[in-house]
């Protein structure tokens, strides 16, 4: 059994990945925590700050640095969250790619590798409706998907 643990940054995501360890621990599964970088967002950050400090010939070095940043972020969070799952006694990797977080994640999860889809039911933004990948997605995913709150 392979579990496929959907990471965006967010504390529900993180909580997911320690409901994954659970299930993982209990069925002696292997966990794979995913992650999609899309390079979008990061520019669109970029272009906002520069259009609101009147510097427009900034967005790009701007935008290289928040996509560094995010790539270390995340890098950072996946090897604290393996870590632990390993300290668990859990077996565990990561992945991060990049591109659209929604064509990313249908790719991997129904690439037939996976037996569960564990996510949380929101996203960074911490909205109190059920986050709108989640929305987009878990209707699309065909192997059975936990969402956890």
């Amino acid at each position: 059994m392979r579990i496929l643990v959907l990471v965006d940054g967010s504390k529900w995501s993180q909580k997911a990945a320690l409901h994954a360890f659970a299930v993982a621990k209990s069925k002696r599964a292997k966990v794979v925590l995913f992650s999609v970088l899309d390079r979008r967002e990061a520019r669109a950050i970029a272009f906002h700050a520069s259009v609101r400090s009147g510097s427009l010939e900034e967005i790009k070095r701007f935008e290289e640095t928040l996509w560094e940043e995010n790539k270390r972020s995340i890098k950072d969070l996946l090897t604290t969250l393996l870590e632990l799952g390993q300290r668990e006694g859990v077996n565990c990797a990561f992945k991060i790619v990049e591109g659209p977080a929604k064509d990313r994640i249908l790719e991997e999860a129904n690439s037939g590798n996976y037996s569960l889809v564990v996510m949380g039911a929101y996203g960074k933004s911490g909205k109190t409706r059920i986050g709108s990948l989640l929305e987009e997605v878990v209707g699309h995913i065909e192997p059975p998907v936990m969402i956890v709150r």
